[in-house]
């Protein structure tokens, strides 16, 4: 990054961490969008960041476009600019927005992809041995599938996060906020068993209090329960790619399935837009029209 840019950004991203209270993901984006954005107003000749014009935002949303990136990539890299030059006008440093109407394309919408309720059962059924690392991924798949939190949430739960007498967790959302949770019992039953049995054999010679632990007995990273995810649906022979975030929607999808109201799957899941959780309507629908097709004698 040219040190022309060094001090606005720096104060850039001490604006996003302790002002917005961005996610380290979030930090890497804005950075990344950044230097590429940079390299553009070289590219152009262009030597400060207030001699950027509107047309000089239009080329550049087209050349992103001729590098053949996806929707949602530009779309968030418009949207970084976007929030950068925001900064700079607040602290004086340009006098407009370039990015400010430069239309953004507008993504495909995903379906979410969840398990139905027989393939869960399937996954329960690939955790159901003794051993301390079975005791574990079943503790760990019975509170992300009882709970819809976040893999990265998960990972952060410590032992004092979980309340077994009122049965809830303490989770740690984005942008640092907090909610409580509740677990159903096959999930505290689950997780009792872990900490009991299995999490001191895990444990050895480590000191901590993170709730979830590898082998080792170091705390589990989201790459490692990917891995544990991955390996328990290739053994219950299920068809597909597992990813975490499958048992968030999962959880979501199956709560509207049986009668949830909306409201309540957003303040469970942590959105803090009710947009976000309407995405699951769509997954609902396409339940109810199948069960309808199914079993109604006139469909």
């Amino acid at each position: 990054m040219s040190k022309l840019f060094n001090n606005y950004t720096h104060s850039f991203f001490a604006y996003l961490q302790i002002e917005k209270n961005s996610s380290v993901h979030t930090m890497k984006n804005y950075r990344d969008d950044l230097e590429q954005f940079f390299v553009f107003m070289n590219e152009q000749h262009i030597e400060k960041l207030s001699d950027v014009t509107h047309q000089d935002a239009r080329l550049y949303l087209t050349t992103l476009h001729e590098k053949k990136m996806a929707r949602a990539s530009v779309s968030r890299k418009i949207s970084s600019l976007r929030g950068f030059y925001r900064f700079l006008m607040r602290e004086d440093i340009v006098n407009e927005n370039p990015f400010l109407i430069v239309h953004r394309p507008k993504g495909t919408k995903k379906l979410p992809s969840f398990f139905y309720e027989e393939e869960m059962e399937e996954l329960f059924e690939t955790v159901q041995e003794t051993d301390p690392l079975s005791i574990r991924n079943k503790a760990l798949l019975e509170l992300m599938y009882g709970t819809g939190i976040r893999v990265s949430e998960c990972t952060g739960l410590t032992l004092e996060d979980v309340d077994f007498h009122l049965g809830v967790i303490l989770v740690r959302g984005k942008g640092g906020k907090e909610r409580y949770v509740p677990f159903g019992s096959f999930a505290a039953e689950a997780v009792q068993s872990y900490v009991e049995l299995s999490r001191l054999n895990l444990m050895k010679n480590s000191n901590h209090k993170v709730l979830f632990v590898n082998y080792r007995g170091e705390p589990l990273t989201v790459r490692g329960i990917r891995h544990i995810l991955t390996g328990l649906i290739e053994k219950a022979s299920l068809s597909g790619k597992i990813h975490p975030h499958m048992l968030r929607h999962t959880f979501a999808t199956h709560l509207l399935n049986n009668g949830a109201d909306m409201r309540t799957v957003q303040e469970l899941l942590g959105h803090a837009s009710l947009t976000s959780t309407q995405m699951y309507t769509h997954v609902t629908k396409e339940h109810l029209q199948k069960t309808y097709m199914n079993h109604h004698p006139r469909a």
